[in-house]
């Protein structure tokens, strides 16, 4: 079993809480770590991109001379590829770039991404977490008592309200209820910040 201690309000270690080795005690794959992050980000691509090919061209499609008697290459539309102003060959189209990740490597995913996180004691776990102001200094100064800056903080079902509106000018620290935790938010961040009622929805939810 994985004992951290839980952190307090003022930084200073209190209780310990002690973590699952289903969850956060497995020995972290990276082949696991490595499909699920690709599956996430593919989802993230919009796949908008799109050249024009030789149909799309607006031009005309009369022969551009005769076939026979001129000693050159048999050629018939001037927006084939090889020409100035032609249609590209090959070009990207627009298209999903998703694709399909069973949900049980999905959810060892998760488990895998917890698990590396406690192997290299980067789990910091919180009693709550709450701001009594709406402020951004107020959020860095909390974080600065914690010991933590670049860290992915995951709540309960719900996040304090001020605590999501104080991070969002922090582009080092992400903010998630536990429905949102995802295997590349955890691994882009130093630290992961799990409060009690994270950790008793995460033990609820692979029970």
């Amino acid at each position: 079993m994985v004992e951290i201690a839980i952190t307090k309000a003022d930084g200073k270690s209190g209780d310990t809480v002690t973590l699952s080795d289903d969850i956060f005690g497995l020995e972290p794959r990276v082949d696991i770590l490595h499909r699920v992050v690709r599956w996430q980000l593919a989802k993230r691509q919009v796949g908008s991109h799109k050249t024009l090919g030789r149909s799309d061209i607006a031009r005309t499609g009369k022969k551009m001379y005769k076939q026979k008697g001129t000693g050159r290459a048999r050629h018939a539309q001037a927006s084939a590829p090889q020409f100035r102003g032609g249609g590209r060959a090959f070009g990207p189209v627009v298209r999903s770039h998703e694709h399909d990740l069973p949900k049980k490597v999905r959810a060892l995913g998760l488990k895998h991404a917890l698990s590396a996180k406690a192997k290299d004691s980067q789990i910091v776990v919180l009693d709550s977490f709450t701001l009594g102001e709406a402020k951004t200094k107020s959020f860095l100064a909390e974080i600065a008592k914690l010991g933590f800056s670049n860290a992915l903080v995951v709540d309960g079902s719900e996040v304090d309200s001020n605590v999501k509106l104080a991070a969002r000018a922090i582009h080092t620290v992400d903010v998630l209820p536990v429905q949102g935790i995802n295997v590349y938010d955890i691994l882009r961040r130093d630290t992961l910040v799990l409060t009690k009622a994270a950790i008793d929805a995460l033990e609820a939810r692979f029970k």
